[in-house]
């Protein structure tokens, strides 16, 4: 029976994480993920709570308990990275995040936190690394990825560091964001604990905002100004690390400095390359032929094997070779310019540059659309409560293109955003 009562609160937990437009699917695996993180009174409870983020005040409407103890509650768990605790100038709010990038990551932020962080690395690498499930939805589930390359700063020539736009630089939102968190790097230790982490360094995890004050808050990252930050991303340059961060323009909340062989986001790259499971940067890299040695610094360099090797067709040489790009995979990084010693390699504008959503509400919303998970966010029973809530997803999708918002209307089978949306083609129109 109490078998029996765990697997209904983890369930449970399980059924609200689903309601994220990057889920997790269900497994042996996740309900073994999740009762190393929660415990039974704490899943249940967890899966109580709305998607948006919410006061101990609304918790303990939820829970039915005072809001003293429901504070005490959602401190615990933000204290462990279970929840974020943010300030929005006005009130203590708490939020759930995703699975990835999210409490996952967080839980091994913090080397010698309180888990069993082998266990949970065990039960990790089978469930992302084994498994397919889980990266599939997470990085190939639609158009519109959770997470973004930046450009190799360093790898651009002169004329294309006037094309390149500020968003674009990791190091502006080094230098921009009102808080900056080191922690260790999820990945590598969770490689560690499992005997095939690389060489590359491991407190380098970069966290930034509101995210950021809250890890740094509870002890799961470090705060660091602006010099150490860009110090350590140059650091991370130096061993060609690829900064893979959040996909929106404003008010970035991560980048990893990611390897090819340990990072989760570099090897969904390479399983599933051609769904593009990463959002490009604006840049591709190109060969000068004459130039290129064949020396292979740059396939090495590569994170997610973009780069090869061919025959250069020099008749004095037969046993020549040159690089040359797969560009339907390449990330456009900038890494492998980095690396090419005799500087056969520059970066150059992609034809058409890559849009990249506004904010996180903006990717948000652009995801459950195309994960068919809209009607999660509405119908999210703190959203209805909140018309300002509704107002913003609303002015969302009024923004998005006439494919995107008939994805958006038929998913939600709403008779008053048909109206709006008719409203809009309309006073288009005239």
């Amino acid at each position: 029976m109490a078998h029996a009562t765990l697997k209904t609160s983890y369930q449970l937990l399980s059924d609200r994480l689903n309601r994220f437009p990057q889920g997790a699917p269900p497994s042996e695996l996740l309900f073994g993920i999740l009762r190393v993180l929660y415990t039974e009174q704490e899943a249940g409870l967890v899966a109580l709570l709305p998607i948006k983020p919410f006061s101990a005040a609304a918790a303990a409407r939820i829970w039915q308990k005072t809001e003293a103890q429901a504070r005490t509650l959602l401190e615990g768990l933000a204290s462990r990275g279970m929840l974020l605790d943010l300030d929005d100038g006005k009130d203590q709010l708490f939020v759930l995040p995703p699975p990835m990038a999210g409490f996952f990551e967080f839980s091994m932020m913090r080397i010698g936190a309180a888990y069993d962080q082998k266990l949970l690395a065990e039960l990790f690498y089978q469930y992302l690394n084994v498994e397919e499930d889980f990266v599939r939805e997470l990085f190939a589930g639609g158009e519109t990825q959770v997470g973004r390359a930046f450009v190799n700063e360093p790898a651009l020539g002169g004329d294309n560091r006037l094309h390149v736009l500020d968003y674009e630089r990791a190091s502006e939102v080094i230098r921009t964001a009102s808080h900056r968190g080191i922690g260790a790097c999820y990945c590598r230790h969770k490689m560690e604990h499992l005997g095939k982490a690389c060489a590359a360094p491991m407190d380098i995890c970069m966290t930034f905002n509101g995210t950021a004050g809250s890890l740094i808050k509870h002890g799961l990252a470090r705060s660091v100004d602006i010099q150490e930050g860009l110090d350590l991303l140059d650091q991370a340059q130096a061993h060609n690390l690829v900064q893979f961060g959040e996909n929106v323009r404003e008010q970035v909340s991560f980048i990893c400095n990611c390897c090819g062989c340990c990072c989760e986001a570099m090897l969904a790259a390479k399983r599933f390359a051609v769904l593009n499971p990463i959002a490009t940067t604006a840049f591709l890299p190109e060969v000068d032929a004459g130039a290129c040695t064949g020396c292979a610094k740059c396939v090495e360099a590569c994170p997610v094997e973009a780069m090869g090797l061919v025959a250069a067709g020099d008749p004095h040489q037969h046993r020549r070779k040159r690089a040359r790009l797969n560009p339907d995979i390449c990330l456009g990084c900038g890494v492998c310019v980095r690396a090419c010693g005799p500087k056969a390699l520059r970066l150059k504008p992609r034809p058409t540059r890559v849009l990249t959503p506004v904010n996180t509400a903006h990717r948000t919303v652009l995801m459950a659309i195309e994960r068919g998970k809209l009607q999660d966010l509405i119908f999210d029973n703190q959203a209805l409560r909140s018309h300002r809530a509704m107002a913003a997803i609303l002015g969302v999708i009024l923004r998005l293109p006439p494919l995107k918002q008939a994805l958006a209307s038929r998913q939600m089978k709403s008779r008053y955003l048909e109206w709006l949306l008719g409203s809009r083609s309309f006073a288009h129109r005239a």
